[in-house]
């Protein structure tokens, strides 16, 4: 109960600095982008002419790209899930709309364009089986999903750190891909998708690295309890029609490494960019709990790696319904 009550005074003393926050990492309504900054404004007369750009670039993207970016757009889409994951930590007041809520708010605000703007982008290309990608979309929201962190809001901002900057890694090579098969359009959206995730990752970061000032010994046991769990991905559930719940996950995955939009190699970096910006190895004053956690979060890198480089990713990609029926190949 002690170490409950701990929490909760340290989420109320960041929780006094949740404007500056905002101010910092999110941006204004009036200001951001919307989805339609990107795509064809129909109501302009030339809109088809756009139209028939981004299905005449879309023949240009390959079969693996595909599923990435689907699996990508689903994941976006899935964020009733985390909204009410974030809203049920411990020292979050939604009904008091205290500045923790107003902050998930925001950050819920921004991060519902990107699904927006990818689902709209896919629609267009017509490269798509679009009702089956619904379905998983709702699937995905109905299935939920549980990333070992229970209530606790360590843990919490440990994850969302970590997956806000793989979500930038995956968004910004996707974007790249797009670029180098000239489809400018879609390079673009991916790029600032990217932007919004790295101002998110480093808003979640900078939480983390304050909690750290007030209770360094319980936030890096949180750490390394996140750790051993392995940091699961949002779309671990990912299922298509007809099949069981995290069915599809791993061929997502498969096609996400053989493109190198995000790989066993990135984790570990992002571990050790962790690692280094809450300069772990210069905590001092932990508990002996907490130096052992210490000492395996900065052992951890170098024994994953060892593993990493012994993974064979599937060469031959699984057919996927989202896909199939256009016969792209």
């Amino acid at each position: 109960m002690a170490l409950k009550n701990i929490r909760l005074e340290v989420m109320q003393t960041v929780e006094k600095k949740i404007d500056s926050y905002i101010d910092q990492y999110l941006i204004p309504v009036d200001e951001i982008w919307q989805p339609t900054d990107l795509l064809p404004n129909f109501q302009k007369e030339n809109y088809m002419d756009e139209v028939i750009q981004i299905r005449e670039e879309a023949k240009e993207l390959g079969y693996d790209f595909w599923i990435v970016l689907v699996g990508d757009m689903v994941t976006e889409e899935a964020l009733p899930t985390y909204e009410s994951w974030l809203m049920d930590m411990e020292g979050v007041d939604q009904h008091g709309r205290n500045g923790w809520s107003k902050w998930i708010r925001h950050w819920t605000g921004e991060e519902n364009r990107h699904g927006d703007a990818l689902n709209k982008y896919l629609y267009l290309s017509g490269r798509v089986n679009m009702k089956e990608v619904e379905k998983t979309t709702q699937h995905l929201i109905n299935d939920g999903f549980e990333v070992g962190t229970g209530r606790d809001p360590y843990r919490n901002f440990i994850y969302t750190s970590f997956q806000e900057l793989a979500t930038n890694i995956s968004h910004n090579r996707v974007g790249k891909i797009a670029k180098k098969k000239g489809n400018k359009m879609l390079a673009k959206m991916c790029n600032i998708i990217a932007g919004d995730e790295m101002r998110h990752h480093l808003a979640y970061r900078e939480f983390v690295k304050t909690i750290f000032e007030y209770d360094a010994s319980e936030m890096m046991i949180a750490f390394q309890d996140m750790m051993q769990k392995k940091i699961i991905m949002p779309a671990q559930n990912l299922r298509q029609s007809g099949g069981k719940m995290a069915s599809a996950f791993d061929d997502f995955s498969n096609a996400a490494q053989r493109l190198g939009v995000y790989t066993t190699f990135d984790y570990i970096d992002i571990l050790e960019k962790l690692n280094a910006h809450w300069e772990i190895s210069k905590i001092n004053g932990l508990t002996d709990e907490a130096e052992k956690a210490r000492d395996y979060l900065l052992k951890l890198p170098s024994r994953m790696m060892r593993i990493a480089e012994r993974i064979k990713i599937p060469q031959d990609a699984n057919r996927f319904k989202w896909v199939e029926p256009n016969g792209i190949v």
